[in-house]
């Protein structure tokens, strides 16, 4: 598994290409919890999400004359811009491999950045289908299954423990587990007492299911709005560091998570996206675990949500 080493070495190679995302305490939100809670606003990071820092880990550990035709990745969401982003950062063509039902605004973001955008009828089958871009030179960036790419997820971890030396718990999100994998492995390796508290939505639960059954299972559909939380699962990796690290996942249903969104954004004066806010509906859950003394941080870690699917969202 990765080590604090390789996410301090992470750092280093990222450094000057993302940023130092800020962490803010919430009055509003530590009434609520009985507990002082701080935000991660990782939402403020470069494409709007934590995933550019695994992506330029990747990319640029690998020798420039390696890169092979360009970059090729699998997203339905966040991971998509990330790697179009880095490619054209560093000058490299990208395409991006999506499900047809991704939604409109990430579609046009990933083109923005400058990638190739192609229309896959679900993520599993693009997985399969990444493999052929693979054999005809072009480098592939995985989502989440990948040291490198955990390793530069894992920077988010070492800036909330500078930020908060006496940080007592941390809670995170999971899609395919490379975020919180990489999170915990900085987080417990510098404060050992620390909790780590995962969560999923229904719907898109792939590393609860996994637990339940001790191996990765293969979700036949994503079916909650938290899309970017929609790996169709999780690797043996990821689910050897959710048992290493985590205290629990906590399931929580798309209308908390939205119900969290609007409280964030009205409150907070933050616009998450449903697979963010669901830390603060997870915290909801737990907060019988939690004490006034209790220094909880929840990660936001993204936040393109488009404005017609926040109007859309239903409680």
């Amino acid at each position: 598994m990765i080590t604090l080493d390789d996410i301090h070495a992470a750092r280093g190679r990222i450094a000057g290409r993302v940023k130092r995302t800020p962490q803010v305490s919430s009055e509003a939100i530590s009434s609520r919890l009985g507990a002082q809670v701080h935000l991660k606003l990782e939402l403020f990071q470069k494409t709007g999400a934590f995933k550019v820092r695994g992506a330029f880990n990747k990319v640029l550990s690998i020798p420039k004359e390696q890169r092979g035709r360009g970059l090729v990745a699998v997203s339905g969401g966040n991971h998509a811009q990330a790697v179009a982003y880095v490619g054209g950062q560093l000058g490299l063509p990208s395409v991006i491999l999506m499900p047809e039902k991704t939604p409109r605004n990430y579609v046009e973001a990933t083109k923005g950045y400058g990638a190739e955008v192609i229309l896959i009828p679900n993520v599993a089958e693009a997985f399969i289908k990444v493999a052929e871009f693979e054999s005809q030179g072009w480098t592939s960036v995985h989502p989440f299954d990948d040291p490198l790419v955990m390793a530069g997820q894992g920077t988010v971890g070492l800036e909330i423990v500078e930020d908060l030396p006496e940080v007592t718990d941390v809670v995170v999100s999971i899609g395919g587990g490379g975020f919180i994998g990489g999170v915990a492995t900085a987080v417990k390796a510098l404060k050992p007492e620390a909790r780590i508290w995962g969560v999923e939505t229904e719907g898109a639960d792939a590393m609860s299911q996994a637990l339940a059954a001790g191996h990765p299972v293969q979700l036949s559909a994503i079916t909650s709005i938290a899309r970017t939380l929609g790996a169709p699962s999780v690797s043996e990796q990821t689910l050897l560091m959710a048992r290493k690290y985590l205290e629990s996942v906590t399931l929580v249903p798309d209308s908390e998570a939205v119900s969290a969104l609007r409280f964030l954004l009205e409150r907070a004066k933050v616009l998450t996206e449903p697979a963010a806010s669901c830390t603060l509906a997870a915290a909801y859950r737990l907060r019988d675990r939690f004490s006034p003394t209790s220094k909880v941080v929840l990660v936001l870690c993204g936040g393109n949500t488009a404005v017609d699917d926040l109007c859309s969202y239903q409680t």
